[in-house]
């Protein structure tokens, strides 16, 4: 019998959560994802210690403000490391705008065309990059604009069904529901544990999935944010799964059967389709109290990494 990683490959697209090139290529996945916190930890690595001194004279030459040269530093940093990890998958990079623009419809448009002319100038086509937006209103409809631009995005930082309604209604290429952080949530408030179609982030990721098919939207579903073997068990057969090269060393190492849990052509029951204007979408929200607060924490923490990330590459 194969490894459950290599069972899991021949029913989803498994993407790599990380900014490991030695994690690349020991796990060949086809994808791999980006953010904040994990540039943040790249930042510290002595292999990325000249990216970082490229990043840096790229920004000076380029001036402006202090926070423009910050800016830039940051976005040059993450599209290199982007670059170095393109080398060794097949597929896309996932790159992300700043949190702390997660309210500005217009400013992540123009950090997200910044970002794919970054790539593009070092040779990089459009259609390797996804731009990660936090999956607030205001990021979904960034997403939108920059869809019509062949720009593909990744709404990431996403814990509710009207989340990923209209994000579909949006015509987004791809979402990554966060598992584990619904999963924390609940357990945190239940004062117990999840497991398999029990786990609160299991089950949104598989009502997201079902709704999805039924409607045939073409808006990709890859589940993130994983806490253990058993919920990516319990999603095998979605779109994606990102994942970190901890629990793809977990699957690998398991020789035992893994079993399809999720089918596009044969999705289970959903609801009535239907599509939300903003007030509906923030009212939803706003009733879901785990997204409310998964979304906003979601935001404060990444922004923070990004905070720490100037500081550290400004010094």
């Amino acid at each position: 019998m194969t490894s459950k990683l290599e069972q899991l490959k021949k029913l989803t697209t498994v993407v790599a959560d990380s900014s490991d090139i030695e994690a690349m290529k020991l796990y060949m996945p086809i994808d791999a994802t980006t953010n904040p916190s994990l540039l943040l930890k790249a930042a510290a690595m002595p292999q990325y210690s000249e990216l970082l001194s490229q990043a840096k004279r790229k920004a000076e030459l380029k001036g402006g403000s202090t926070q423009e040269k910050l800016d830039c530093y940051v976005d040059g940093f993450a599209v290199s490391i982007g670059v170095e990890i393109l080398r060794f998958i097949p597929g896309r990079i996932s790159t992300e705008v700043d949190a702390r623009l997660s309210f500005d419809t217009k400013a992540m448009v123009l950090r997200a065309r910044n970002l794919i002319q970054e790539y593009e100038i070092i040779g990089v086509p459009r259609d390797r990059v996804l731009i990660k937006l936090a999956a607030t209103w205001e990021g979904i409809k960034a997403a939108e604009v920059l869809e019509k631009e062949s720009i593909n995005c990744n709404l990431t930082l996403l814990f509710s069904f009207a989340q990923a309604q209209a994000a579909a209604d949006a015509g987004v290429f791809l979402i990554s529901p966060f598992v584990g952080r619904i999963y924390d949530w609940w357990t945190q408030k239940a004062g117990k544990d999840f497991t398999g179609l029990a786990d609160p982030g299991v089950q949104s990721v598989t009502r997201i999935f079902n709704y999805y098919k039924t409607y045939k939207y073409k808006t990709v579903v890859m589940g993130a944010s994983f806490r253990n073997t058993g919920q990516i068990e319990a999603l095998a057969g979605c779109d994606r799964l990102t994942i970190s090269p901890n629990l793809m060393a977990e699957l690998a190492a398991d020789d035992t059967l893994l079993v399809r849990a999720l089918e596009a052509d044969k999705p289970g029951k959903s609801e009535p389709k239907r599509n939300l204007s903003e007030s509906d979408f923030r009212l939803q929200v706003n009733e879901d109290s785990m997204a409310t607060e998964k979304l906003a924490e979601g935001i404060r923490l990444f922004s923070a990494d990004t905070l720490r990330l100037e500081m550290q590459l400004a010094e």
